[in-house]
């Protein structure tokens, strides 16, 4: 009998939605485009993860920031280094802040990078060091390898660009700080850099820091797989 109700239940939902009854808002629709200036939702990563397969619409996501707040080159498919093919990629060279040096990534690594800017980076810059983020420092997103360069194991996410690896900022008031150095400061440096950790994790699938493993003691590493994970 609940069986029954249930199923009853989710046709009329499904009714209430195609006849506008229920109107769910975009940021909260898994099959809805995905916008950078959207809230972040729990729907957000779902939606990021559709994009892997989809070239055509995860650019047109790209494509809802404003010209002169993003810069980057989409890549035809190609493969830079054998057992290494890269798809669905892009070149960023810029965003609402300099990078250090421009980095191939995969396209749904890009939109999160831009969206968890929007969203999470310059907000928190703003509250705790009074300064918005300049220049993010980097050490690269591709890499052949598998997982801490082991000779047998899984792929890394560095191995088809969907990871970067960050290592420190620069604030517009010409004030730097980096993990290895700032990460166990007490004062706003600490600060700032564990909201950083903690408004990625919305973001990206997972967030690996100083609290991780010792190889992650000098930076973050922002990766597409998995769900929430976060230390």
């Amino acid at each position: 009998m609940r069986g029954t109700l249930f199923i009853l239940g989710l046709i009329a939902l499904g009714v209430a939605l195609q006849k506008g009854i229920i109107d769910i808002p975009r940021h909260w629709t898994p099959w809805a485009p995905l916008y950078v200036d959207d809230p972040i939702t729990p729907v957000t990563q779902l939606k990021l993860k559709r994009l892997n397969d989809d070239r055509a619409a995860c650019l047109a996501a790209l494509d809802t920031v404003p010209e002169d707040e993003l810069r980057y080159t989409p890549l035809a498919d190609y493969t830079p280094t054998a057992s290494c093919p890269l798809t669905n990629v892009v070149r960023m060279q810029s965003s609402s802040v300099r990078f250090n040096q421009s980095f191939v990534a995969s396209c749904p690594l890009a939109l999160a990078w831009v969206m968890y800017e929007r969203h999470a980076l310059q907000p928190a810059a703003q509250a705790i060091m009074g300064s918005r983020v300049a220049q993010v420092n980097h050490v690269g997103s591709f890499a052949c390898r598998n997982v801490y360069g082991r000779d047998t194991g899984r792929r890394s996410e560095h191995a088809t660009a969907d990871a970067l690896d960050v290592v420190g900022f620069q604030f517009e008031d010409g004030r730097q700080i980096s993990l290895i150095n700032d990460w166990d400061d007490a004062n706003n440096a600490g600060k700032f850099l564990r909201a950083a950790r903690d408004g990625a994790c919305d973001t990206f699938g997972n967030v690996l820091g100083p609290e991780y493993n010792a190889a992650h003691a000098d930076h973050f590493h922002l990766g597409m797989r998995g769900f929430r994970l976060c230390r």
